[in-house]
């Protein structure tokens, strides 16, 4: 098992990054709608009125983050987007307990990673001065603790970011980018765990399996491939590399699968937790009532001539 890791551990970094990207995004997107971009499309002119803007003023006024404000917020002179919090705790463990005030874990958190890297290169020189396979399955499963710490220190700064929203939505995402199932629970979307968890068990199976059967054929192509193996099988060494090739390709559909999946329960947790709040009643309804028709220009609303001017009218209202 821990020789498979080691093999597709670069697949699985890149997957992850994808999912830090998606969810950085998405928080970015939800950064903006809190209050640092515009304020409901209305900007104020020099008079100090406000009018009516478009698009791509909207856009042109909303503000990059920066590092420099990461770091005030890791001083406690700003505040910063949870997404944000978490991919800065990705290369510095125990920013996010910085950010949340939480100082007690970051001895837990260093002296947890610290003493596993330490052990598992003791580890590994014992290794390498013996050769014992003892020592290195002790190496690899430090190692893999030192990971396990890490991700733990990121799981416990996205549970203790403090935000009124319930649910947040980048909460959800990185959640299930963090554990495939967890912005599910977090949603209270309890019914859709076998599906997800059913998909990514069979996406790995497949994986498995067909990177099994290609490492077969591989081997058995290379021997027929060479003249002086001896080979003496049924299949010739152009059935081999058919069935090599097929199988390689099925492998790779099949990591495609799995990532689209992960991916996938990602997407369904945070749009699931924006829909939180949707109104999904059997309320069918329709309203006719008199109402006030503002101006057009809301500069006039500071004009004494053009106090008044407003125009009676009916509003609609249709609850579906």
């Amino acid at each position: 098992m821990i020789t498979i890791f080691c093999k597709l551990k670069h697949i699985w970094a890149a997957v992850i990054f994808m999912a830090a990207f998606l969810c950085a995004n998405t928080a970015y997107g939800q950064f903006m709608d809190d209050g640092y971009g515009s304020n409901n499309g209305m900007y104020g002119n020099q008079n100090g009125t406000y009018q009516q803007d478009d698009t791509s003023y909207v856009a042109a006024q909303r503000p990059s983050f920066t590092f420099k404000q990461y770091f005030r917020g890791l001083a406690h002179k700003d505040t910063i987007p949870i997404a944000y919090m978490w991919a800065g705790s990705i290369f510095l463990p125990g920013s996010a307990q910085i950010y949340n005030r939480d100082y007690w874990k970051l001895p837990v958190i260093y002296g947890g990673i610290g003493a596993f890297v330490g052990t598992a290169y003791w580890s590994n020189l014992q290794y390498l001065k013996t050769g014992e396979k003892r020592f290195e399955n002790q190496r690899d499963l430090l190692y893999a603790g030192a990971v396990l710490m890490w991700w733990g220190s990121m799981l416990d700064g996205v549970i203790s970011f403090k935000s009124p929203q319930n649910p947040l939505p980048p909460r959800a995402s990185l959640y299930s980018a963090l554990l495939p199932g967890l912005g599910q629970i977090y949603n209270g979307d309890y019914w859709k765990l076998p599906i997800f968890y059913g998909g990514l068990m069979t996406c790995g199976y497949l994986w498995n399996f067909h990177a099994k059967q290609y490492n077969r054929y591989k081997a058995m192509y290379n021997e027929a491939a060479d003249p002086d193996s001896g080979y003496d099988g049924l299949l010739t060494a152009e059935d081999l590399k058919w069935r090599r090739d097929v199988y390689r390709r099925y492998r790779d559909y099949s990591i495609i699968a799995t990532a689209l999946v992960y991916v996938l329960q990602i997407i369904d947790a945070n749009v699931f937790a924006y829909m939180h709040d949707f109104d999904v009643s059997d309320d069918l309804s329709l309203n006719f009532e008199p109402s006030l028709i503002e101006p057009l220009n809301y500069s006039t609303m500071n004009s004494a001539a053009n106090m008044g001017q407003y125009a009676l009218g009916v509003k609609m209202k249709i609850n579906f």
